[in-house]
């Protein structure tokens, strides 16, 4: 698994926290590993984006941006409205590619959800992952309304004949509501796909140093952590 895309289904779901989990986890393993935004959207020219965040919290890796637009809009329309050249599909796979020469793990993570528009012809993170050839993590909510996005966007990756190895919950409550704990064992049966982990609410607010040492217990075993899906669940279960 040299590139691995991470999608979500939408906004504020955690993926970039989820984005930075898999790189700590993958670097405590003693892989090389670096982190490419595909269109990085509501930031300025010097301001910290998602991928330095990610190396921020997960420590050494290479943080990299195909583009960035100032207003915190959808890729197409963010470039559209600032005059500048849309991202393409094949030039985010063209980055990733590169990367991918010199480190054992490069991330990629979209913006908002798997079909977020890049530019005018419609291109996406799907077709990003098609090019590369890469399996898609799927970083979802935890509570009430999420089957429904999950299956849907689970669905649109099969038809598109991409890989989904797992999901994972971008933000565990820490007191989870019922409906919560009954997705823990609906999320799997909707996508076809196992959870691969569950990063807790408030993660990305801790200190980097406790942010890497904790990492791990937040994945599974496919993703170099140890966390454990049925143990999880059985202690969450309603």
């Amino acid at each position: 698994m040299p590139v691995l895309v991470i999608t979500g289904t939408g906004t504020e779901i955690g993926k970039t926290v989820v984005t930075a989990a898999v790189a700590a986890t993958a670097l405590a393993a003693g892989r090389s590993v670096a982190v490419l935004k595909a269109a990085q959207t509501g930031v300025g020219p010097d301001e910290p984006g998602d991928a330095r965040e990610v190396a921020r919290l997960a420590g050494p890796v290479t943080a990299a941006e195909v583009a960035r637009y100032p207003e915190p809009l959808a890729p197409g329309t963010a470039a559209r409205r600032a005059g500048r050249a849309p991202v393409r599909p094949a030039e985010v796979a063209e980055a990733a590619d590169k990367l991918a020469t010199e480190h054992d793990l490069v991330l990629v993570e979209g913006a908002g959800g798997l079909l977020v528009r890049f530019d005018a012809d419609g291109g996406t993170l799907a077709d990003v992952a098609a090019l590369l050839g890469a399996p898609v993590l799927l970083v979802t909510a935890a509570g009430l309304g999420t089957l429904n996005t999950t299956e849907l966007t689970a669905r649109e990756l099969r038809s598109r004949g991409l890989e989904l190895p797992g999901a994972v919950i971008g933000s565990w409550p820490g007191a989870p509501d019922l409906a919560a704990r009954c997705n823990l064992a609906d999320l799997p049966e909707v996508t076809g796909a196992p959870l691969l982990g569950a990063v807790p609410a408030g993660a990305g607010a801790l200190p980097p140093a406790a942010f890497r040492s904790t990492a791990p217990g937040w994945l599974a075993p496919r993703l170099d952590g140890t966390w454990d899906a049925a143990a999880f669940g059985a202690r969450e279960a309603p």
